[in-house]
């Protein structure tokens, strides 16, 4: 579960990047983050990966507060968790086998369970035969699936996906799409910030709107609105 508390966070310009957010994500949901440029969903994913921290309120993940957490409990944190981002950030210079062995390398894993579990990983994206091909050799598709391959690898609780269509044509947005169904449905809770209206309006999941930074809507099976 992860709840935020009259969270705010603002920033040395003195402008709030958000402003008194309550929500709540039961385990194993899916939810939307949406809004314009700037409207806070960044600043929202930093908090939850504890890359920034608040500047009131408190943030709660499996009942734990992490706006009180130690730095030195911070990486045991983050393993919970699986991130995908809108530019890949894959390894040039290592294979997808490679890039997606190396999440489990830095989490200390031992070479039997990497070889068991990176081609596990790769198969459930549908990259089984792409294996041993560098990035440069993969599709933008191909790229993300392997991030989404190393976002799973570690079997995390949730998964944190910032815009992870953005670089992708409709076409492959939805098979990208289509994957984090299936990881959702097998009950890992999926939190994605967004502003790809067909992608919101077609699944019909919770949509949890910001404008200027503060909450401006929370709805179950909710579509892509404009800003309010």
């Amino acid at each position: 579960m992860i709840e935020f508390k009259n969270v705010s966070k603002m920033y040395v310009n003195g402008v709030y990047a958000l402003y008194n957010v309550n929500f709540r994500i039961n385990n194993g949901e899916f939810v939307f983050i949406v809004g314009a440029s700037g409207a806070g969903k960044t600043t929202l994913v930093k908090l939850l990966l504890k890359e920034i921290e608040p500047t009131s309120g408190s943030i709660f993940v499996d009942g734990i507060d992490i706006t009180t957490m130690k730095r030195r409990d911070i990486p045991y944190y983050r393993r919970k968790m699986g991130v995908v981002f809108q530019d890949f950030r894959l390894l040039p210079d290592k294979t997808a086998y490679e890039n997606v062995a190396f999440a489990m390398e830095i989490v200390g894993a031992s070479g039997k369970e990497i070889r068991r579990q990176v081609p596990a990983a790769l198969g459930l994206v549908g990259l089984g035969s792409k294996a041993h091909d560098y990035p440069h050799q993969l599709s933008g598709g191909e790229q993300q699936r392997v991030a989404l391959a190393r976002a799973l690898v570690n079997n995390p609780s949730i998964l944190i996906a910032d815009e992870p269509t953005g670089n992708l044509d409709p076409a492959t947005s939805m098979d990208i799409m289509r994957i984090i169904s299936m990881i959702n449905r097998r009950g890992t809770t999926v939190i994605m910030a967004t502003h790809a209206k067909s992608i919101v309006n077609a699944m019909r999941k919770r949509v949890i709107q910001f404008s200027k930074g503060i909450m401006v809507r929370d709805q179950q099976e909710g579509g892509y609105f404009d800003e309010l």
